[in-house]
């Protein structure tokens, strides 16, 4: 059964119990890209934060539909094709190729649907032609216009005046400043369609409303996007939407914060402050990426600097870290109930307490690990407060870890905790690798960032530990402050040498 859940809805303004238009169902609905250049890391926040949200409902027993669209015509993605003396068709296309090679390697599933603007003309011809029977809207000089003061509660979702507005659509036909086109007239060059009001091309929210519509319906859950979409566009969508099918729209409004860089500034193409995903992919672990996302809040906003990732990627790291040791702990084979199969509650607080309060803080936390991340998962999607939980019980691993006692006697202890590590991997996408799989991946993209060669660093580790077996010091050591000086950290043992690369430096 579908456990409950709560969530801030942006139209009241107030956090609210979820209740579905259909039992056990989710119809999800999130702006999806205008196809005109590369995504970068803030489009990245949303196509993040909502496959994490699709994730966990899912994992929480809910059926949910999620679509995402592409804009794929669009005044953007025209100029752009001009500037490149290509098509707009030929540009939209090979931008979304783009953009799913990006949501591949970030790990993200597919929505089940991905609608196209110009795989939906004739939908949203109709969707047009209702707001103009109903008289919501408008025809002037081949161009077809939203009449906004025909609906009184427009400005409700952004909380915007009517009569102080002003659309940024050309003004040719336009009986208020605020209305907004539906339906653009043909311009030489550009892509058009024909239509019953001449040919043109759909303005860039009609598009939206006509394929929510077609994919879920007149009245559907959530809608998502970034806050920058409050208003002009969803505000658009829920006029004309309200309008033209005489009920509510979206039920539930979900916007995630920007991201920020210099002064507060949020980042985007216009401003020069772009940093593309197909970039930061190939220099981080995907999880690194969706833990950056996740360690705040989804409605708040996030700062972006060149120390982001690497600081994402020390946190994953800890946490990866932790579980390495519940795994040695356990056994070699790491299975999270192999220690605690025939061990009662009572015999593991018995344990417990001989082992000391390091070993009962592991033991608390992790009993408690699953009520405690569920709450905050469950109270406005709070991804900040669930991950606080993992980090507790990480820190009381790694103290556990440390005792003389615990690979003899801890496997019982830290059994629970790995289960509590399995349960994060299957909500909400982390930790999703093995220890070795995730070091190893760690290696081949921060030395390919740094520009090293992989066989040449292994190397002079195998020339070092020569040095070192003929007690060549001195050779030995050197090899070793060359090493780090690349940020080639090396961990002696009695197995042998391990090495990692150093997370942080001026240099990311």
């Amino acid at each position: 059964m579908p456990q409950p859940f709560r969530i801030y809805n942006t139209r009241t303004r107030k956090v609210e119990d979820f209740q579905p238009v259909e039992a056990g169902k989710v119809g999800l609905y999130v702006c999806g890209m205008t196809v005109y250049d590369r995504a970068h890391v803030g489009h990245a926040r949303a196509m993040v934060v909502f496959d994490t949200f699709v994730r966990y409902l899912r994992h929480r027993g809910w059926t949910v539909s999620f679509v995402r669209n592409f804009t794929d015509v669009d005044d953007k993605i025209i100029r752009r094709a001009a500037q490149l003396g290509i098509s707009p068709e030929q540009l939209a296309q090979q931008e979304i190729e783009a953009f799913q090679r990006d949501t591949r390697a970030l790990g993200l599933a597919s929505p089940t649907l991905e609608p196209t603007v110009t795989g939906s003309i004739e939908a949203i011809q109709c969707f047009i032609a209702r707001l103009v029977d109903k008289g919501h809207a408008y025809v002037a000089e081949g161009n077809v216009w939203f009449a906004v003061d025909s609906f009184a509660r427009y400005g409700a979702l952004s909380g915007q005046k009517p009569d102080e507005l002003r659309s940024a659509d050309a003004a040719a036909g336009k009986r208020h400043a605020a209305d907004f086109a539906l339906w653009k007239a043909a311009k030489p060059g550009e892509p058009a369609w024909q239509s019953a009001w001449g040919p043109g091309r759909p303005g860039w929210h009609i598009e939206c409303s006509a394929m929510a519509y077609e994919s879920l319906g007149t009245t559907f859950d959530i809608h998502g996007g970034g806050l920058d979409l409050v208003f002009p566009h969803h505000e658009n969508e829920v006029a004309q939407s309200e309008c033209a099918n005489g009920a509510t729209y979206a039920r539930y409004w979900m916007h995630n914060g920007l991201l920020t860089v210099a002064e507060g500034q949020k980042m985007g193409k216009s401003l020069g402050n772009v940093v593309n995903i197909e970039n930061i992919v190939q220099q981080f672990p995907a999880e690194a990426v969706r833990l950056y996302y996740l360690q705040d809040h989804y409605r708040s906003p996030l700062p972006w600097s060149d120390a982001a990732l690497p600081e994402a990627l020390g946190m994953l790291s800890r946490l990866y870290d932790a579980r390495e040791a519940a795994e040695a702990i356990a056994g070699s084979n790491g299975n999270a109930t192999a220690g605690n199969a025939n061990v009662s509650a009572a015999e593991l607080d018995k344990l417990a307490k001989e082992l000391g309060p390091d070993a009962q803080a592991v033991l608390e936390q992790a009993r408690g690990f699953a009520t405690r991340f569920y709450a905050a998962l469950d109270d406005d999607f709070n991804t900040a407060r669930a991950l606080a939980e993992a980090f507790s019980l990480a820190r009381a691993l790694n103290r556990f870890a440390a005792h003389k006692k615990a690979k003899q006697r801890g496997a019982p202890i830290v059994a629970p905790a790995l289960a509590a590590f399995e349960l994060v991997s299957q909500s909400i996408g982390l930790l999703g690798s093995s220890v070795q799989d995730f070091i190893e991946d760690v290696k081949d993209k921060r030395l390919s960032a740094l520009g090293l060669v992989r066989e040449q660093v292994e190397e002079k580790i195998a020339a070092r530990q020569q040095h070192r077996e003929h007690k060549r010091w001195s050779e030995a050591d050197a090899i070793r402050a060359e090493l780090e000086a690349q940020r080639i950290q090396l961990m002696d043992s009695p197995e042998g040498c391990r090495w990692r690369v150093a997370l942080t430096s001026a240099r990311d």
